[in-house]
């Protein structure tokens, strides 16, 4: 399929296999998304069922989502109807979408669902700051999974990666503005599975509120694993929370859960992570008292406070139920 150049208003498709071959879709021109909520029942372009899809093209996918964030009441309650999301990728396989751009989504501009072995390359994704819940890439229960050479920048996480996932790496992505590269928040939902086998390397993250963060909930309803991650080689200009685990996590005012999280975080490496924190706390572990994080390195780590126009703070880092090491040099001072 060819879409040419010029801009198209395309209301809720979905492309659903199985399928004969590979299936391609070149996308020269800019589809824009129907601003009407009542069209949608669900997403805006699905593709499912697929083994085997190639999109491509320096195309634009458009949202339109301005008129939609102010109908998105998830941000401040625990059940909430969701917005669209513009792509989503469900029980796809064998996949490459690369030199495309995303702006301006309802929710999440990509979601990729129980799928394997797919490859994102060269993207843009865009939307302002203050969208909510336009995540850039949101991954779950999935396998093998790429995401390289992309620019990012969101109203949410640039990245983030739900429970279910296996193997995915992230390599040579500029994140900001949003919410980092995130894994989480896990640990809500009963049918949750682990989260095993992470790879982040040479990213870059401007002015986020999060660099690289986990996040769990308190009083899982079943215990899970997070394990097997490796951060390595990332630059951090003007970051909230450089390097955050956080098994306390909360995004409403207020929360009833009081039992500790129930999520095991093990073998979770930070080497080579540089630049400035905006608050002073730029490395944060709060753990789980029930199952502590274990086995967490910090290896060659300088981080630095720019919020001070003294300059006489210094950066702080924080250690609560969490074992593990550090090695080379590590500024803040390391608290494991």
């Amino acid at each position: 399929m060819l879409v040419p150049e010029g801009s198209y208003s395309v209301g809720p498709l979905a492309f659903k296999g199985p399928c004969k071959g590979v299936k391609r879709l070149e996308l020269r021109g800019q589809l824009l998304a129907s601003t009407n909520l009542n069209v949608y029942t669900n997403n805006w372009i699905d593709f499912q069922y697929i083994d085997g899809l190639i999109i491509y093209g320096g195309g634009i996918f458009n949202g339109q989502g301005a008129s939609a964030w102010p109908h998105n009441e998830c941000p401040k309650k625990w059940s909430c109807k969701l917005l669209p999301m513009s792509l989503v990728f469900s029980f796809v396989s064998n996949a490459v979408v690369k030199n495309i751009s995303s702006i301006d989504s309802k929710l999440f501009h990509m979601h990729i669902f129980s799928s394997k072995n797919l490859e994102f390359q060269s993207l843009k994704i865009s939307a302002p700051g203050n969208s909510p819940n336009t995540d850039g890439i949101h991954i779950a229960d999935s396998t093998n999974i790429t995401i390289a050479n992309a620019i990012i920048g969101t109203g949410d996480d640039c990245i983030s990666i739900g429970p279910g996932n296996t193997n995915l790496t992230i390599l040579n992505v500029l994140c900001g503005p949003g919410h980092g590269i995130s894994v989480g928040s896990l640990g809500k939902n009963s049918n949750e599975k682990d989260v095993v086998g992470l790879t982040v390397r040479n990213c870059a993250l401007n002015g986020t509120t999060n660099g690289l963060r986990i996040k769990t909930w308190k009083s899982s309803p079943v215990p899970l694993t997070a394990a097997h991650f490796v951060y390595e080689n990332i630059i951090m200009h003007n970051v909230y929370n450089p390097i955050i685990i956080d098994q306390e996590y909360c995004p409403y005012v207020s929360c009833v859960e009081k039992d500790p999280s129930r999520v095991q975080i093990h073998d979770i490496k930070f080497t080579n992570v540089r630049g400035t924190s905006s608050s002073r706390e730029a490395i944060k572990f709060v753990c789980s008292r029930s199952v502590p994080c274990a086995s967490v390195e910090l290896n060659d780590i300088d981080l630095h406070y720019t919020g001070d126009a003294t300059g006489n703070a210094t950066a702080t880092s924080t250690c609560v139920n969490i074992h593990g090491r550090s090695n080379g040099n590590v500024k803040p001072s390391s608290c494991i």
